[in-house]
């Protein structure tokens, strides 16, 4: 089961998580990272990298936080505004540049 960001992260890509994660599977939208869950290999670095601890198991998600946790693959598979097509699985995410658009949850997100 993946990792996945909460909204504790929504205005703060900090990015330490990227800077620690082994196979490159975290990306940036305009307002929050995502984490493929395709390509994350659960290890865990990241979660212990979040200054603001966004991270977790998608299964230990609080109940309050279930949608962001749904909502990060959602990220992936679904066509974004401005964008032709879904990110997918690129690979990693050197690969692309920042994605910098977010999903209509994160992006209509008032804190």
């Amino acid at each position: 089961m993946a990792y996945v960001v909460l909204s504790a992260c929504i205005d703060q890509l900090d990015q330490s998580c990227v800077e620690e994660c082994p196979v490159d599977s975290i990306y940036q939208g305009q307002r929050k990272m995502y984490i493929n869950p395709v390509e994350c290999i659960d290890c865990g670095a990241c979660e212990l990298a979040c200054p603001v601890g966004a991270i977790t198991l998608k299964k230990k998600a609080p109940a309050e936080e279930r949608a962001f946790a749904e909502d990060n693959a959602f990220f992936f598979e679904t066509i974004l505004e401005g964008r032709d097509a879904p990110v997918g699985n690129p690979g990693g995410s050197a690969a692309v540049p920042a994605i910098g658009v977010d999903t209509p949850l994160v992006r209509d997100y008032v804190g």
